[in-house]
């Protein structure tokens, strides 16, 4: 067994790997050259023989191939990862020795195994093996891990950490209680990259714990801002993909984003870590699915930025109501009241042969477990095999239409539209149900609407998706949620911070959230990795958050800058832009309170020819560079250097402003600015460093 106890040896031992690593690819590439060279004569042979061949014959050559593909596909897949481990083949390293045992087990630990068949050993392991959990769990001294045959104790020898990049060694860590904090600091310090990257050598012991969890059906992860929550996320989903790949597959993973810029951002982390790309879908897009495209409706940033651009407070006072647990109570109690009430059953004769109003209504109340919707069917054949059963009459397919006719209208409307406009006068609140231009919905009523469908009509459930992963889940409704737990009857981890909503009319905590899924388990993350020391302690002066743990890693101050007018203002930031493009950073983000006055900064830097893009709704990706969007759409990224601009007295000055403008400070990661005409927004002056 190799135990390199030196830099120099550790060295050399890294060449050795390397070079057994590129003999399996070389290995690799002979093999599936042959099988394709074998392939094709197997194909010529049946081309040239299929006259002479019988159905048996060319079905199993047919299966042969298809078996061959599959075999190819995947020494494909695995020479591609064994290219990546080539460049950086681990980043840990663990020597342990069993109780009772006293040999020492060097384990180097790696984005992926590696499998060494000439000595059938393990010179590598996966990250997420049972084993290379003691890595992110242990200093030197006792430690125990849970195998499948159960847990394993022993000792800790040495700890080590490296950087290793593109097959050379740059630096080699060994025994340190703070070893995680300085390869963490240094990752921490660089640029950042145009798409989330993954983090499995910087991975902490609690956000181990949940990466690692296997049990809870529904995990609600609170984070803080910077918390690195989104990643946690998507490195459990890539654990819980190698731990269970015999019953899940990343196909069977659906993750509900924001927007598809989030999404576009956070799309690298599975494939480097080896997993498929997964499936992804908004909320919008969820809800035009079950509603099957009938319905009009507002989008969650035409309400927020009708809430920024309006202030109408009618329109914030039914939002705020239909974000409630009392609201939900009441579409519940609605439901039970037009079960009960809006149905009213009478005598019917199906040509000489009469039903009873009572056999109806009995049948009817039979059936309440089943959806109000669904029940007119099963009474409609009821009465068909009474009257078959009792007067010996075939009902034909016109009698039966006929009785299904007459059985529906003993119910008040089939319309869940009408019904849903209803429930707003049996509250005598008509007042709450407005809808805006070509009968459009506001964004408040879609999923209360979709909850009354499912209620009413019953849904199928996405049973294709066996995980759930939903991210910003301060920004839905329990009706929201209401909705989610009926269609996906499946696992979920949900993710958020209640100080990061972009409408504290309609925010979710976690605990509210458990309301709705009342077996969930929760855990909070209170370290933030992602702003240096000093921005995130000038953010917590504008929105305090007293579980927040600012990492220490220290930084420029934030710079606040006062302005006598808007042209010089416009100036100030178009000079910062100009020493961006001249500065180590990779991305910068400008970020207004609103889209409005995004596309307005945007349209007018555009006509100096300056390379800046523009984050909107209808973006699809995720640029490096200079970048202007709202706070809104800047959630879940961050840039090297962020500029929030116009933050004035007039501007930023409820508590809706005041989230937004937390939202725009936390995105920054190494530099923030923060600039306003005249009078500082009263949020600033609580923040003020340095003017």
């Amino acid at each position: 067994m190799t135990i390199n106890k030196t830099e120099k040896e550790e060295q050399a031992y890294l060449e050795k790997v390397k070079g057994w690593i590129a003999h399996t690819i070389d290995q690799i590439e002979v093999n599936v050259k042959k099988q394709a060279r074998q392939m094709k004569d197997e194909k010529k042979f049946l081309y040239e023989n299929k006259a002479d061949m019988d159905h048996m014959e060319k079905f199993a050559l047919r299966q042969a191939f298809n078996r061959e593909a599959t075999t190819g596909e995947a020494a494909v897949e695995k020479k591609q990862k064994l290219q990546k481990l080539i460049r950086s083949p681990w980043f840990g390293r663990v020597d342990f020795s069993e109780d009772g045992d006293d040999r020492r087990k060097p384990v180097y630990i790696g984005i992926y195994s590696f499998f060494d068949e000439r000595k059938n050993t393990n010179l590598i392991h996966d990250w997420r093996t049972p084993i290379a959990s003691m890595y992110y769990d242990y200093e030197p001294g006792k430690a125990s891990y849970e195998a499948p045959s159960g847990e394993i104790s022993g000792e800790i020898l040495l700890k080590r950490q490296y950087r290793i990049r593109n097959g050379r060694m740059e630096f080699m860590l060994e025994n340190s209680m703070n070893i995680h904090d300085d390869i963490l600091q240094l990752e921490l310090s660089k640029a950042s990259d145009e798409k989330m990257k993954n983090i499995v050598s910087t991975i902490q012991r609690d956000q181990n714990a949940i990466i690692r969890n296997e049990t809870s059906r529904v995990l609600i992860i609170q984070g803080v801002a910077g918390s690195g929550k989104t990643s946690i996320a998507l490195h459990r989903i890539a654990f819980l993909l190698y731990r269970f790949k015999e019953n899940i597959s990343s196909r069977e993973i659906l993750i509900l984003s924001p927007n598809k810029v989030f999404a576009d951002y956070i799309s690298n982390v599975l494939p480097e870590l080896g997993e498929e790309m997964i499936p992804e879908m908004g909320m919008e897009e969820l809800a035009d699915k079950v509603l099957e495209k009938k319905y009009k409706f507002q989008t969650f940033v035409d309400q927020v930025a009708r809430l920024l651009d309006k202030k109408d407070e009618e329109y914030g006072r039914r939002i705020r109501f239909k974000s409630t647990f009392t609201f939900l109570t009441k579409l519940d109690e609605y439901i039970n009241h037009i079960s009960q009430n809006y149905i009213k059953p009478r005598d019917i004769w199906v040509r000489k042969n009469f039903v009873p109003e009572w056999f109806i209504r009995e049948r009817y109340e039979a059936y309440h477990r089943l959806p109000l919707m669904q029940r007119f069917g099963q009474i409609t054949r009821d009465i068909e095999e009474n009257i078959r059963m009792y007067y010996k009459y075939d009902i034909d397919a016109q009698q039966r239409a006929y009785i299904r006719k007459e059985v529906t209208h003993m119910f008040k409307t089939r319309s869940i539209r009408e019904l849903y406009k209803d429930f707003y006068t049996w509250m005598g609140k008509p007042e709450l149900f407005k809808t805006g231009a070509r009968s459009t919905l506001e964004y408040a009523d879609v999923f209360p609407l979709i909850y009354m469908k499912i209620r009413l009509e019953g849904v199928k459930v996405f049973e294709g998706v066996k995980h759930l992963l939903v991210d910003e889940m301060q920004d839905y409704t329990p009706v929201q949620y209401a909705v989610l737990s009926r269609l996906f009857n499946c696992k979920m981890t949900i993710l958020g911070d209640a100080g990061q909503s972009v409408n504290p009319y309609s925010s979710s905590s976690a605990g509210e959230i458990m309301k709705v899924f009342p077996g969930a388990d929760s855990v909070k993350l209170r370290r933030s990795y992602r702003s240096t020391y000093e921005i995130t302690e000038f953010a917590q002066k504008i929105s305090p958050d007293v579980e927040l743990i600012a990492i220490e890693r220290r930084g420029q101050q934030p710079v606040v800058k006062s302005f006598a007018n808007s042209k010089d203002e416009f100036d100030f930031v178009v000079e910062l832009i100009k020493v961006f493009e001249q500065s180590t950073y990779r991305s910068m983000g400008v970020i207004f309170k609103s889209q409005k006055r995004a596309l307005a900064f945007y349209k007018k830097v555009q006509e100096l020819s300056l390379p800046v893009s523009m984050i909107s709704p209808d973006s699809a990706a995720f640029t490096r560079g200079v970048v202007v969007c709202s706070a809104h759409m800047a959630k879940g990224l961050e840039f090297d250097q962020v500029v929030v601009p116009e933050v004035g007295a007039n501007n930023y000055k409820d508590a809706m402003d005041k989230g937004l403008l937390y939202i725009a400070c936390t995105r920054a990661m190494h530099s923030l600015h923060v600039s306003y005409v005249k009078e500082a927004s009263p949020f600033l002056k609580a923040a003020v460093l340095q003017v």
